[in-house]
């Protein structure tokens, strides 16, 4: 009996058939696919637009509240060298993904309770870009310290 089902198989025809597409249906297909790729590569990696400026206080203190829901917002904060800098981190996010801010250059982690507001001082810094990210480095964002004189000469 066992002999009688492999000689079925064997002659049977097959589940599916191959239907050939059209050139430009494949040339559609393959198109549409890298220009989906490009998109996510622009989203998850690309720049989008400038940095939103710190206010400045009294002091010389700079100050910006980020909030953290799903990201970083705003996720690219620009800010003048030399100032000492408070960043304020509103975290509305449950996941634990963003429970945990690293700004690696300057070896400081900050834990972010849900529903509150975390501030990390940073002492006056020299002029670079300074990225930042979640605990899984899969949310990010980049401080960036300009040189006073760069930005006079910029808006002049």
């Amino acid at each position: 009996m066992n002999h009688l089902l492999a000689t079925d198989l064997i002659s049977a025809a097959p589940l599916w058939r191959t239907i050939d597409q059209p050139v430009a249906l494949k040339a559609l297909v393959a198109s549409l696919g890298v220009a989906l790729i490009a998109w996510e590569l622009w989203w998850f990696l690309g720049r989008h637009g400038g940095g939103v400026a710190a206010r400045e206080g009294e002091t010389g203190l700079q100050e910006i509240t980020i909030t953290v829901d799903g990201g970083y917002a705003p996720s690219r904060i620009q800010v003048k060298a030399g100032r000492p800098l408070r960043l304020s981190f509103h975290r509305i996010d449950p996941s634990g993904c963003v429970a945990q801010v690293i700004f690696p250059d300057f070896h400081k982690t900050l834990d972010l309770p849900l529903d509150a507001t975390t501030s990390l001082e940073i002492p006056p810094t020299a002029a670079g870009v300074y990225p930042f990210h979640c605990g899984m480095n899969m949310v990010r964002g980049v401080l960036e310290v300009v040189d006073q004189s760069a930005t006079r000469v910029s808006r002049s």
